[in-house]
């Protein structure tokens, strides 16, 4: 029986359209799903839309509908992003479902009984925003007489209201006993140590309910409160496997293996939400990584800047599988990255039509025109065909080890070290010479590079599903051999080959 494998995006908040930042997210995570896949796993893949609290109110009361239809409108909209992405998620949740209230309301009694939960009465900073409460030394004075968040820059304004809180306090010590047991359960490293440092400094029970507005689950037995946006939230991880039908199928998938984060609510997830579970008698996520923002030509994304970047254009100009490429190619996942027009194309120029393209297609035409269009039969190897098939042999065993680490940019650098290898290998080999003079030798040098290009065709796929399928079509690799078990068996010699294509055309910037 293969292993649950369960990784999830946040849910992402419709007060606004999706744009790069989401996509990115998703995608890392399509790419982890789809290794875990190929690689024999049973995988849950989570991703959905996160849609109470005071921030989406005010944004469908300024767009002149309810919340409701305002939330089906922009759900929608993160829906075919994700499509459009080719995102394989195998849920998508919405927090509006009522599969999500009963879970929601089924925890809250579970702390309630587990005596996490007492009524009292909120009195501090609320950024709305940020759907936050923060503490006095967490905000600043601007020059204007208002008051922000430090971490976010967002506006906080006095709250003073009923409200029921979480034993936050009570679970301080659990907390750092949990991280210093588990100490891959939160990355990167320096995330780590920011919410360890916050733990230290104490906490403080956390307001759980509001009573100023009333787009969200109503707390079991006093409906004049709706849950704090981020408890319902978080439970969506929860609901999604099916809680609290002890009896459901996907119950098998808790505890998720991978929680991925943008790096501004590392702190919902890394203290509040393993608390919550605590409290709750329920096991705790195994890891929480937090990736960077992304900037657009140095300056952060926004609407008021006008350089906030809806990713379906560019997918529309480009393709999705360049794409997807660039967003885990060009930055170390878990840091800051800029998005700049002029580097996706070099990219795509460089590494996907020039590299991994010309490799491709100058092999696969070679074949068709002299090798009677199949699988050549492989003879006698060289030190250099060793070579070369070792550094392809040796790649799964990488990615398998950089994308649990989920450094998917490391894994991209990896095979392209086979890629670079490959082209030199077929110009220091040079099969057009060979072909004068020994064509035995010929074939098994291209027996060779066939079998990288294999490998690279098959490992690239979570990364560039639509290409990859394309390549491994013109390589007859069957759909049933393109597992990652399937390199341990080498191609069929003599096997039919289509005639070959490009799949990588290089991108000519059109004049103004």
């Amino acid at each position: 029986m293969s292993k649950p494998f369960y990784i999830t995006t946040p849910i992402y908040y419709v007060n606004g359209a999706p744009h790069l930042g989401h996509a990115y997210t998703s995608t890392a995570a399509d790419v982890l799903a789809r290794f875990k896949r190929l690689d024999g796993y049973d995988v849950f893949f989570l991703t959905g839309t996160d849609e109470h609290g005071q921030k989406v109110e005010s944004a469908a009361r300024a767009a002149g509908v309810d919340p409701q239809h305002f939330t089906d409108r922009v759900s929608a909209d993160f829906q075919d992003m994700a499509a459009r992405m080719n995102i394989s998620n195998d849920d998508f949740i919405r927090t509006t479902e009522p599969r999500h209230k009963r879970s929601c309301q089924a925890i809250w009694q579970r702390l309630v009984d587990a005596g996490a939960i007492y009524l009292g009465a909120y009195e501090g900073w609320y950024a709305v925003r940020d759907e936050a409460f923060y503490d006095a030394d967490e905000t600043s004075l601007k020059p204007d007489g208002s008051r922000v968040a430090i971490a976010s820059g967002a506006a906080v304004e006095w709250v003073v209201e009923p409200s029921y809180f979480f034993k936050l306090s009570a679970f301080q010590d659990q907390l750092l006993a949990y991280y210093e047991a588990n100490p891959n359960f939160i990355a990167p490293s320096a995330k780590r140590n920011e919410i360890l440092s916050f733990v230290k400094g104490g906490l403080n029970d956390l307001s759980v309910s509001r009573t100023s507005f009333s787009w969200g689950i109503p707390v079991p037995g006093d409906d004049a409160h709706v849950m704090y946006v981020w408890l319902d939230a978080l439970m969506n991880y929860l609901t999604a496997c099916g809680y609290p039908d002890e009896g459901a199928a996907r119950l098998k998938y808790w505890p998720a293996d991978v929680h991925l984060v943008g790096k501004e609510i590392i702190r919902f997830h890394a203290v509040y939400w393993p608390a919550f579970l605590m409290a709750a008698g329920l096991p705790l996520p195994k890891k929480i990584f937090s990736h960077g923002w992304w900037t657009v030509e140095g300056e952060k994304m926004s609407k008021s800047l006008g350089n906030f970047i809806d990713v379906r254009p560019l997918v529309d100009e480009f393709g999705v599988d360049a794409v997807r490429f660039f967003l885990l190619r060009e930055v170390p996942f878990g840091g800051d990255g800029d998005f700049s027009r002029q580097s996706l194309i070099s990219r795509l120029n460089v590494e996907l039509a020039n590299d991994l393209g010309n490799l491709a297609q100058r092999t696969l035409s070679f074949i068709a025109k002299n090798a009677g269009g199949m699988v050549p039969v492989r003879g006698d190897l060289h030190e250099a065909d060793h070579a070369l098939l070792a550094t392809a042999a040796a790649l799964t065993g990488k990615l398998r080890e950089a994308l649990d680490r989920l450094a998917f940019h490391e894994a991209l650098e990896d095979v392209w070290k086979l890629i670079r290898n490959a082209n030199a290998y077929i110009d220091h080999q040079a099969p057009w010479a060979l072909k004068k003079t020994d064509t035995a030798r010929m074939n098994t040098v291209l027996r060779v590079l066939l079998e990288a290009i294999r490998t690279v065709g098959i490992l690239l796929q979570p990364y560039m599903p639509g290409s990859m399928a394309a390549l491994l079509d013109q390589m007859g690799v069957a759909a049933d051999a393109r597992q990652i078990a399937a390199l341990e068996t080498p191609m069929v010699e003599g096997a039919a080959l289509p005639a070959p294509f490009g799949i990588f055309p290089r991108y000519i910037e059109k004049a103004a």
